[in-house]
């Protein structure tokens, strides 16, 4: 349960490189680093027509925000899940209560007669 908690109250963040489309390098705590052309200036020319203004690396960041709140209010809950938990409260109390009639229904019936032990002819316990 310590756990669960744990990880439902941390926070994380991941940074992602990619290079053309492909990941070159993720971190889960720090700014990944880069591959190192996002720092050349393409310029267009003659020589290369293909090459554009714009760069082919791009980061990307997933973060994660933390619970602070731990704590839940029963007046925030819906009615219906105020229901809820009243029928489950008052049907899981109910499970443990006894049943009043102390009535054996095979009282009546007579036991089998055993002829012979069968356990120790064959020789098989249960441990």
């Amino acid at each position: 349960m310590a756990f669960v908690v744990m990880f439902s109250t941390m926070s994380f963040t991941v940074d992602m490189h990619y290079c053309g489309g492909n990941l070159v390098d993720f971190s889960l705590f720090s700014k990944a680093e880069g591959c190192g052309m996002e720092k050349a200036q393409p310029v267009k020319s003659c020589e290369n027509p293909k090459m554009t203004e714009k760069s082919c690396c791009t980061d990307q960041q997933i973060v994660k925000e933390g619970k602070d709140d731990l704590k839940i209010s029963f007046d925030t809950l819906s009615f219906e899940q105020q229901t809820f938990i009243a029928a489950f409260t008052y049907s899981y109390i109910n499970l443990f209560e006894g049943t009043e009639s102390e009535e054996v229904p095979f009282e009546d019936y007579p036991r089998p007669f055993v002829k012979r032990d069968v356990q120790v002819l064959h020789q098989t316990f249960l441990i």
